[in-house]
C-alpha cells in the first residue's frame, strides 16, 4: 500500500489549495462588492488576503474564520459567495450603508456570531437560520429598508442561540412557538415592529433574562400570563401594545428591575407580588384599565409612572369601598374582562351600570351579567352580597352542556341525571321524571287560546252590559289585569300555569293565570327585556316602545311599554301564543296600569 501515499499526499493537497482558492477568491468578490475599499485591501489578487484589515484567518493563513468589517461607512452588497466560507466563525458589519440581499448562511454551523444591524439591507433568503446549530448571538436591528418578513420556525435549530436582536427591521405576524427548542437564550429583542398575536407559551420555564417586545404597530394581544413563569426575567418592556387581562403573580421572578406595561389594556387589580419585587427598581402602568387601590411601591423603586386613564377606585393610600372590592373579585372570576373595566368608574358601586343598588345606595339588589359572552368562573363573593334580589336563569344546554350530568372521569363518558343524593338543575331531585318541553309548549298554548276567546267573550259581554266594568291596578309589585261580570264575581274556573316555573314554592316570582286575572310580576318583565335595555327594542309606535325578550324555555316575547297619556284610552288586551309563536305583554309603569 506504501506506494499509493504519494498519490493520497498529492489529491490532498488539491483539495487544500482549491479550498483555500475559495476563501481567497470569496474576499476578492467581497472586495469588488463594497465602496470604499478598507485599507490594505485589493480587487486584483487575494494572495495576501489573511492579513487584510478586518479579515481573520485559522492558523494555516488559509481559511477564513473572522470579517469584521463594523461602522466603516461602507455601501454596496455582500456578495452571495460568503455562504462558502465554511470556517466563518464571525460576521460583523454593523453600522454601514450596506443593502440589496442579504446572503444565505445557512448550514455554516461554525457561524457563532452574525452582526448585521444599522443598514439598508432589503431582503432575508429563505431558510436564513437553517442548520446554524453553532449560533450564539444574532443581530439585525435598525434595517427598516427589509421586506417584511416573519421569524420563521427554522429558528429552533438555532440551540446555541443566546441574543436575538431583531428590533425595528420590518418583522411581522406572530412570534413563533419554538423556545423550548432555545435552552440557552438570554436576550430577546424585538421591539418597534409589527408583530401581533399572542405571547408563545414556550416562553414558560425559558431562560430568557431580557425580553423586548414594546412598541408594536398594531399590538401584540391576549394575556400576560406566561411572564409569571419566566423565573430568570430581569428586564421586561411589553409597553404600547393590545395586552389585556390582569398582571400575573410575580413571585417567582425575584429579578425583575425594570418592568414596562404602559399603553396597554390590562386590567384587574395591581398584585402585591408586584409592590414587593426586591430588585424592582423601574416600573410603569400607566394608561391601562387597572382597578382597585392604587399601588404603593417603595422608595427603593425609583421611577414609577402610573399617570394617564386607570380606573382606580381610590387615590394614593386610601382604602377602596369594601362593596366595590366585592364587585372587583366578582369580575376576577371572569378575569378582569376589558367591558367591566369599562364600565366601571370611581369608589361607587352603585354607580356601575351592570349593578342596582336600593333606595339608599347601601347595598346592590341586583347584578346583571347577561350575554356579556364571559369566561372563566362564577366567584364566590357573590354570596357576600347579602341583599341581592336577582333571580337566576339557568341555560344548561348548549351553553353549560355537563349540566345535570354525571362527568366519569375514569372513562371520559357522561351519564344523565345527577349524582347519588344530588338534584337537578331546575329543582327536582334526582331520578325524577321529566316534563317534555313538547308537553309544557301545548298547555301553554292551551291557557293562551283559552285566555284569547275568554277575552273576546267578555269584551262582547261588555258592550251588551255598559255597566260591567274593568279594573286595572298594581298590587304588592305585580301588575293585574282583572276582568269582572256583574253576579261572577271571582267564580271563574281557575286555570293556573307557572310561566316561570323555576321558582321555588312560594316564590312570588310566578306568572299565575288564574280565572280571569292575570298576575305578572313587573320584575319579571324587566328580568326577559334585560331591563327594557334598548339592544331589546324591536319598535316603536303610538301606544309606546315594544321590547323583545326571551323566557326560560327559549319562549320568544314582545313586551309594549305604553305611555301613560295614551294608556287609558288605547290599552287593550294582547296576550298571543301558540307553538312557535310569541307572547306579548303590553304594560305602562308610570301610571300602575298594565295589560297582559
Amino acid at each position: 500500500m506504501g506506494h499509493h501515499h504519494p498519490f493520497l499526499f498529492s489529491l490532498f493537497l488539491l483539495l487544500f489549495s482549491t479550498a483555500t482558492a475559495d476563501d481567497g477568491a470569496t474576499i476578492l468578490k467581497l472586495a469588488n462588492s463594497i465602496t470604499p475599499l478598507p485599507s490594505g485591501w485589493s480587487t486584483k489578487s487575494s494572495t495576501t488576503f489573511c492579513s487584510w484589515h478586518g479579515i481573520n484567518c485559522d492558523s494555516s493563513k488559509s481559511r477564513v474564520t473572522s470579517i469584521s468589517l463594523s461602522k466603516l461607512s461602507l455601501s454596496g452588497t455582500l456578495p452571495p459567495e460568503i455562504s462558502t466560507l465554511s470556517e466563518l466563525q464571525s460576521l460583523s458589519v454593523q453600522g454601514n450603508q450596506l443593502s440589496g440581499d442579504l446572503p444565505s448562511l445557512a448550514n455554516l454551523t461554525n457561524l457563532q456570531y452574525i452582526f448585521l444591524d444599522s443598514n439598508n439591507f432589503t431582503s432575508i433568503p429563505p431558510g436564513f437560520f437553517q442548520g446554524l446549530t453553532g449560533l450564539q448571538t444574532l443581530s439585525i436591528g435598525n434595517n427598516v429598508n427589509l421586506s417584511p418578513w416573519k421569524l420563521p420556525t427554522d429558528l429552533a435549530q438555532c440551540t446555541s442561540l443566546t441574543t436575538l436582536t431583531a428590533n425595528d427591521c420590518q418583522l411581522f405576524g406572530s412570534i413563533p412557538d419554538v423556545f423550548g427548542s432555545l435552552p440557552s437564550l438570554q436576550n430577546l429583542r424585538l421591539s418597534y415592529n409589527n408583530l401581533t398575536g399572542v405571547l408563545p407559551p414556550s416562553f414558560a420555564n425559558s431562560g430568557i433574562q431580557n425580553l423586548w417586545v414594546n412598541n408594536q404597530q398594531i399590538g401584540l394581544s391576549g394575556s400576560i400570563e406566561v411572564i409569571g413563569s419566566i423565573t430568570q426575567l430581569s428586564q421586561v418592556w411589553l409597553h404600547v401594545n393590545q395586552f389585556t387581562g390582569p398582571i400575573p403573580d410575580l413571585t417567582e421572578c425575584k429579578s425583575i428591575f425594570d418592568l414596562q406595561l404602559r399603553d396597554n389594556q390590562l386590567t384587574g387589580i395591581v398584585p402585591a407580588s408586584l409592590v414587593s419585587l426586591p430588585n424592582l427598581v423601574n416600573v410603569s402602568l400607566s394608561n391601562n384599565k387597572f382597578q382597585g387601590p392604587v399601588p404603593q411601591f417603595p422608595p427603593s423603586v425609583i421611577t414609577v409612572k402610573n399617570e394617564g386613564i386607570n380606573k382606580y377606585c381610590a387615590g394614593p393610600g386610601a382604602p377602596c369601598d369594601a362593596l366595590v372590592m366585592t364587585l372587583l373579585e366578582i369580575a376576577g372570576g371572569f378575569g378582569y374582562p376589558s367591558t367591566l373595566s369599562d364600565k366601571w368608574d370611581g369608589n361607587d358601586a352603585c354607580g356601575w351600570p351592570l349593578v342596582t343598588c336600593d333606595a339608599g345606595k347601601k347595598n346592590v339588589v341586583t347584578v346583571n351579567l347577561a350575554k356579556q359572552q364571559f369566561t372563566g368562573s362564577i366567584s364566590p363573593s357573590f354570596a357576600k352580597l347579602s341583599s341581592l334580589k336577582s333571580s337566576v336563569k339557568l341555560i344548561t344546554k348548549p351553553g353549560n352542556p355537563f349540566l345535570r350530568t354525571d362527568v366519569d372521569t375514569s372513562s371520559g363518558g357522561t351519564t344523565n341525571g345527577t349524582s347519588s343524593g344530588g338534584t337537578t338543575s331546575g329543582g327536582s331531585s334526582a331520578g325524577s321524571t321529566k316534563i317534555p318541553g313538547g308537553m309544557i309548549a301545548g298547555i301553554i298554548v292551551a291557557v293562551v287560546i283559552f285566555i284569547v276567546v275568554l277575552s273576546f267573550i267578555l269584551y262582547k259581554y261588555k258592550k251588551r252590559h255598559p255597566k260591567s266594568g274593568k279594573e286595572l291596578k298594581q298590587d304588592g309589585g305585580k301588575a293585574f289585569f282583572k276582568n269582572e261580570v256583574a253576579g261572577g264575581g271571582n267564580g271563574y274556573n281557575k286555570v293556573p300555569i307557572a310561566l316561570h316555573g323555576q321558582s321555588s314554592d312560594g316564590d312570588n316570582s310566578k306568572n299565575i293565570f288564574e280565572g280571569g286575572n292575570v298576575a305578572v310580576p313587573i320584575e319579571f318583565l324587566r328580568q326577559v327585556t334585560d331591563n327594557f335595555h334598548e339592544i331589546n327594542i324591536i319598535g316603536r309606535g303610538g301606544f309606546g316602545v315594544v321590547y323583545r325578550g326571551e323566557l326560560h324555555d327559549g319562549t320568544k316575547i314582545a313586551v309594549k311599554r305604553m305611555e301613560s297619556t295614551v294608556m287609558i284610552n288605547k290599552g287593550t288586551l294582547h296576550l298571543h301564543g301558540s307553538s312557535g309563536s310569541q307572547l306579548h305583554w303590553m304594560w305602562q309603569e308610570e301610571s300602575s296600569i298594565c295589560t297582559v
